[in-house]
C-alpha cells in the first residue's frame, strides 16, 4: 500500500471535536476526541474512538457510561485544554466548569450541546477502542456550527 496515499485519503474524512466525559465525582476525567459518529437512529447509537491505553477508556469500561460535550465553532482553545489528562478541581477541569445529568459523567458547561450514553458494546483491536453508546439524555444550550479539525488547522488520523 502507498502509505502517503492512505494517510492523505484517511485525513480527508471530516471530523468534529468533542470533549468526552467519563467517570463520576472525583474519579472523573474529560478528553478531547474527534472520531465520533451517529451509528443508528432507533435506538439512537453513537460510536466513538477512545485511546485504548487511556484513563478515560478505563473509566468507560468500569462505569459503562459516558457523556459527550459537543463543541461549537470558535471553541478551539476549549478543545485544546483536554488533549492531556486532567483531574476535577472545585467543579472544573482546567478552569472549565462542568455539570452532570443522567449518567453522572462530566459535561462542560461551556459546550453548546451535549449527550449522554450507556455503553452498548466495545470493539478493541488497535490503539483506539470503538465504543458504541446508546443515547439516554441530551441537551442544547445554543445551536451553532460544530468545531472541526479543519477549523483548528490540525490533522489527526491517517
Amino acid at each position: 500500500m502507498d502509505e502517503q496515499a492512505k494517510k492523505t485519503a484517511l485525513r480527508m474524512i471530516p471530523y468534529g471535536l468533542f470533549v468526552l466525559g467519563a467517570g463520576e465525582g472525583q474519579r472523573a476525567t474529560v478528553s478531547t476526541v474527534n472520531w465520533v459518529t451517529q451509528a443508528s437512529f432507533a435506538p439512537p447509537l453513537v460510536a466513538v474512538g477512545v485511546k485504548a491505553d487511556s484513563g478515560t477508556f478505563q473509566l468507560i469500561r468500569e462505569t459503562q457510561k459516558f457523556a459527550m460535550s459537543v463543541l461549537g465553532t470558535g471553541q478551539k482553545d476549549l478543545a485544546f485544554s483536554f488533549f492531556k489528562h486532567v483531574e476535577p478541581v472545585d467543579g472544573a477541569f482546567s478552569g472549565h466548569a462542568y455539570e452532570t445529568h443522567a449518567t453522572g459523567a462530566p459535561i462542560l458547561c461551556g459546550a453548546p450541546a451535549w449527550f449522554e450514553c450507556e455503553v452498548q458494546s466495545v470493539v478493541e483491536g488497535g490503539d483506539h477502542a470503538l465504543v458504541v453508546g446508546r443515547v439516554v439524555e441530551a441537551g442544547v444550550r445554543e445551536q451553532t456550527k460544530p468545531l472541526t479539525l479543519d477549523e483548528c488547522g490540525v490533522q489527526y488520523g491517517g
